[in-house]
């Protein structure tokens, strides 16, 4: 149950509206996070500067940042931020789904490369608490991805830091959409805890 509701659609103004309605557009549904953080509307603008930010760059492809966010998001315990990037990857990214349902085996399975390898340990050691990253993730990197790539990494990891702890401390419910493709892409096993 959510600490706080989202905001019904009809009680944001017009523009907010419109705005949110451009991205459920893209996405398929209205992201409750989003429409929750529409109660402090000066919140969002600045949000949506640093997604658009992190997201329109393309020195790290969208679908692998989508898979990075998953793996953050994971380590984290944060279900919601999962889910919808998993959904993302595989709807709005283009990401094959049986990829990002093997998100999971990355360290193992040949549907992944080395460099991806290293960019989703980098995720899974950042989104942890404490932090765990080391010298060894950066050295690994360096291997494959330019310094300029890498701060984009640590950029879409920092973000999902924030968006996992808004998740999880509000319990925000989890829409339909992304909740139907997490439990069909990662099976019974998983569960959308606080946010059900």
């Amino acid at each position: 149950m959510a600490r706080i509701d989202p905001l019904p659609l009809d009680a944001l103004p017009d523009e907010l509206r419109n705005r949110l309605g451009e991205a459920e557009e893209r996405m398929g549904f209205a992201s409750n996070d989003i429409i929750t953080m529409a109660r402090w509307p000066e919140l969002l603008g600045p949000l949506e500067g640093l997604i658009g930010t992190i997201y329109g760059s393309r020195e790290v492809s969208l679908g692998l940042k989508r898979m990075m966010a998953m793996v953050a998001s994971n380590a984290a315990g944060c279900r919601y931020c999962e889910a919808h990037t998993a959904h993302g990857a595989a709807q709005m990214s283009g990401v094959d789904a049986q990829k990002v349902a093997a998100v999971w085996e990355y360290q193992t399975s040949d549907l992944f490369t080395d460099a991806e390898r290293t960019a989703l340990d980098l995720a899974f050691a950042a989104g942890q608490v404490p932090n765990a990253t080391t010298e060894a993730h950066f050295e690994a990197l360096r291997a494959h991805w330019t310094e300029r790539q890498i701060v984009e990494m640590v950029a879409l990891i920092s973000l999902f830091g924030f968006l996992n702890r808004w998740n999880d401390t509000l319990a925000t419910p989890l829409e339909d959409a992304p909740l139907s493709f997490a439990l069909e892409s990662f099976g019974g096993d998983w569960k959308p805890g606080k946010h059900a």
